[in-house]
């Protein structure tokens, strides 16, 4: 997770697009595949697989294939940036939970006897 920064450099995957522009216009492109092309055959087939079986994913794809032919590339995409944040929340150390009226300092070591 140290590789990236944040969630917008998974573009390392090359699922982005690759832009032109010139006189101030920016036209979107191909993707760049830049980046493992296992990584993104694989994120392909789940983004296939994810768009048939989640509801929120559906209705994205739905939205997009009639638009500019790269909808499973997007949810592809959509699927690695949430890859990114289960990832990096997996690497956060967990607090450890305490009980409700318990002390916020342990009291482990602490004899028995003095009570």
């Amino acid at each position: 997770m140290s590789r990236f920064a944040n969630s917008k450099k998974v573009s390392y995957l090359g699922l982005n697009p690759s832009e032109e522009g010139s006189g101030g216009r920016q036209r979107l492109g191909a993707i760049s595949k830049q980046g493992n092309p296992t990584m993104r055959w694989l994120l392909a087939e789940a983004a296939q697989t994810a768009s048939r079986l989640g509801p929120e994913l559906r209705r994205d794809y739905q939205r997009l294939k009639f638009g500019s032919g790269m909808a499973k590339v997007a949810i592809a995409r959509k699927l690695a940036v949430r890859l990114y944040w289960k990832l990096r929340e997996a690497a956060q150390p967990v607090p450890s939970a305490r009980m409700q009226g318990s002390p916020a300092t342990p009291v482990v070591g602490e004899s028995l006897s003095t009570y």
